[in-house]
């Protein structure tokens, strides 16, 4: 087993990537942390996961109270922290000259400001445990832009660029940072996307996720289990020599000239 008697803190493990992360971690040895703002779906999640595998803890990552209440909660549980995923995060529409200021701030917030929070919390518990990982679940939002969807890739962009700074300053106390950014996986936050895209386009559900995936080499979204994989990898010491890396996991999206998409036979 791969993470064999490590801790780990995952943020927004309720549903999706988060959950699925959890559930691979615990298979992996890991024990882990749940958190979320939503205590159900979080404690949920826990009640699959083998007894004393585990634990929920509710809260908010845009709170610094909240996030420091999640990380002492950790240690009191178990003594050390090995492992943070920040996996929280929401999406938003809107072009730079018609989104509402509240809107970029709530999402700036939660997806970047929430990833701060959590690691200004959790590196200096690593450090005195000898060392640990950070993996950061960004977007190919972050490296490429969506239509009219500027708090989002502007937050999962500094995502990225957090997770590298992190991995510049603290690699000489043993952490490693590293960030993922996922392509279409199939999760419920995506299948609300689907849906709207469906009213726009006409179809169903299925019919928008075949819409978005048309220029995907593989043809398809991912599994939330696939990202969970990727995330047990760097959070291993498979990937001990590891820092500051961008891995994309989106089946070939990021590669494809999309203005040539209509030459293929």
């Amino acid at each position: 087993m791969k993470l064999q008697g490590r801790v780990a803190l995952i943020t927004g493990g309720g549903t999706g990537i988060g959950a699925a992360i959890a559930q691979r971690f615990v298979v992996e040895g890991a024990k882990v942390c749940i958190t979320g703002r939503r205590p159900e779906k979080i404690n949920a999640v826990l009640k699959g996961l083998p007894a004393g595998s585990g634990m929920a803890c509710a809260g908010d990552v845009t709170d610094p109270r909240d996030v420091d209440r999640m990380v002492s909660t950790v240690i009191d549980w178990e003594g050390h922290l090995d492992i943070l995923i920040n996996n929280a995060g929401i999406t938003t529409k809107g072009a730079v000259a018609s989104l509402d200021p509240a809107i970029w701030r709530e999402t700036i917030e939660v997806n970047l400001t929430g990833a701060f929070l959590t690691m200004r919390a959790s590196i200096p518990q690593m450090i005195r445990g000898g060392g640990g990982a950070v993996i950061n679940i960004a977007s190919v939002a972050g490296l490429r832009c969506p239509p009219e969807m500027a708090a989002y890739s502007a937050s999962k962009a500094g995502l990225i660029m957090l997770s590298q700074q992190a991995a510049l300053d603290y690699a000489q106390f043993s952490i490693r940072s590293n960030v993922i950014c996922p392509g279409w996986v199939r999760t419920p936050m995506s299948e609300h996307d689907m849906d709207q895209l469906a009213g726009m386009i006409g179809t169903d559900r299925e019919g928008a996720f075949a819409r978005v995936v048309k220029g995907v080499p593989q043809g398809r979204v991912a599994d939330p289990r696939e990202i969970a994989g990727v995330c047990t990898f760097l959070a291993s010491d498979d990937a001990s020599f590891m820092t500051g890396a961008v891995l994309v996991v989106d089946g070939g999206s990021a590669i494809v000239d999309a203005g040539m998409v209509a030459f293929r036979g």
